[in-house]
């Protein structure tokens, strides 16, 4: 089976929900964030900032890169819209599904974004990324699921519709 690819904000709900998508589907799980972690020893913030947002987004790409899965769904970071290899390689070997929420309750959600490893450029506001990424996710998606509102549940009745083709 093709694989699930989550895309989204930060805070959108794409490794909680990934997870459960992936049992309530027989699939494998893969948090690209970990991925990203694993390989370079460090966490996504540590990284931004030794590193810098372009090395880190270069970094990010590698690991979407290096992946080799199937049967699987896959949670990938916020910024990997960035990356057009890496979303060119999401797409052939599965459904891209984007998780939109609206900006209120992704402010809401991310309580924690100076540990987070959201690739905010120096004076970028938190409304300013969204507002950039949210075209992006939208060009990318094969489908898109609204899940402003939604329950945890709710939302994964919506992924598992959309990733059999169905609407949500």
């Amino acid at each position: 089976m093709a694989n699930i690819v989550l895309i989204g904000m930060p805070g959108c709900g794409k490794s909680t929900v990934g997870v459960l998508l992936a049992k309530a589907l027989g699939m494998a799980f893969v948090d690209t964030d970990i991925v990203l972690q694993s390989r370079e020893g460090a966490l996504l913030q540590a990284l931004i900032e030794r590193d810098g947002i372009d090395a880190f987004l270069q970094k990010e790409e590698e690991a979407i890169l290096s992946l080799s899965c199937e049967n699987a769904v896959i949670a990938t970071g916020g910024s990997a819209v960035y990356e057009a290899r890496a979303m060119h390689r999401l797409h052939e070997t599965g459904r891209v599904l984007y998780i939109a929420l609206p900006y209120e309750e992704i402010e809401r959600r991310l309580s924690n974004l100076a540990t987070r490893g959201v690739t905010l450029r120096p004076g970028q506001t938190l409304r300013a990324l969204y507002e950039e990424r949210v075209p992006l996710y939208e060009a990318q998606a094969d489908a898109v699921l609204n899940a402003g509102g939604l329950t945890i549940e709710e939302t994964l009745a919506g992924l598992v519709a959309l990733s059999r083709g169905e609407r949500s």
